[in-house]
């Protein structure tokens, strides 16, 4: 991570260095926080960030479903988030908002402790490397399965869930591969590590549904549309492994990792990127780089640029 000069914490613009928590906040012991990952594109109209307010408004939604209230609405992290990207000068880079239970109480009650909600910036290029937009990357299966939907509720985006992903992903990477591909309880697909997941055979594509523990990606709504509006159909429904294993194109999206082509999954090769995939990718980086006017209502500018703080 490459440090920028200011963090916003809690209504402030405080220093990289100085932006920190007490050792006994309960989002640090127990994972009670919620966040979101967003990204920030560079235009020819300047700065905008992609779908910021539908990220916000999911932050929002997450905060609801922990029984956290967040003291700053959608709009005002919306008007922090643009101050801070023109405060740290960048024209490109990654957002993330996070908010948690802070210090006071340790129980597993959160009960009176604060609610912190910070934001970061800081630029960060392709999640899972250049090489792997154009090449596409190979996965892993893990033995790890995704929690399912009534054990922690997927539609939130909390950070303890995260412990599943992180060990699925270490399990990958040590085994030589890029990403992991978890399963639900019963055997059908759910997700990548950080990203949903595409399959695409006779140019039909299909993804899992929702009942699947995924998150309801942002990016994946946004796949969706560009795919509905180049002409192909989408199914939202349940996937096998062997899906994955006989597909003629395979491909996953987030925030972080765009729209990434898969080559292989347990070493079964698969095109990459087949046309079906570069077709969406080629017209996904055209809309957050703001070429695409059909999808311009994505794009989010800031309305001014605001001073440093403290200039």
């Amino acid at each position: 991570m490459r440090e920028t000069e200011k963090i916003w914490m809690n209504g402030e613009f405080v220093d990289w260095a100085e932006a920190k928590i007490h050792v006994g906040a309960h989002g640090l012991h127990y994972g009670s926080g919620v966040f979101e990952g967003i990204r920030c594109y560079e235009t020819d109209a300047g700065p905008a960030v992609f779908r910021l307010t539908d990220h916000l408004e999911r932050l929002h939604r997450s905060a609801q479903i922990l029984h956290m209230e967040l003291p700053y609405s959608v709009e005002e992290l919306r008007t922090a988030s643009h101050e801070l990207i023109a405060a740290n000068g960048l024209s490109e880079c990654y957002l993330r908002p996070i908010a948690f239970y802070g210090y006071g109480e340790l129980g597993v009650h959160p009960g009176p402790n604060p609610v912190d909600v910070v934001l970061m910036t800081w630029p960060w290029g392709a999640y899972l490397g250049e090489d792997a937009l154009e090449k596409g990357i190979r996965a892993k299966v893990s033995s790890w399965k995704r929690v399912g939907p009534n054990t922690i509720p997927h539609v939130a985006k909390a950070t303890g869930i995260y412990l599943n992903s992180m060990l699925a992903v270490i399990e990958a990477t040590r085994a030589g591969y890029e990403e992991a591909i978890l399963l639900t309880d019963d055997g059908y697909v759910a997700d990548g590590s950080g990203e949903n997941i595409f399959v695409v055979r006779d140019e039909i594509i299909s993804t899992p549904d929702l009942s699947a523990s995924i998150l309801q990606g942002i990016t994946r709504h946004t796949v969706i549309e560009i795919a509905q509006t180049l002409g192909y159909a989408v199914h939202e429904r349940q996937l096998i492994r062997s899906d994955l294993y006989i597909a003629d194109e395979l491909f996953m999206c987030g925030t972080a990792a765009e729209v990434t082509p898969v080559r292989s999954v347990d070493d079964h090769e698969i095109g990459a990127p087949g046309p079906v995939t570069k077709a969406i990718q080629d017209v996904f980086f055209e809309v957050v780089r703001g070429r695409d006017e059909r999808f311009s209502r994505w794009l989010e500018y800031a309305e001014k640029t605001p001073a440093a703080p403290g200039s």
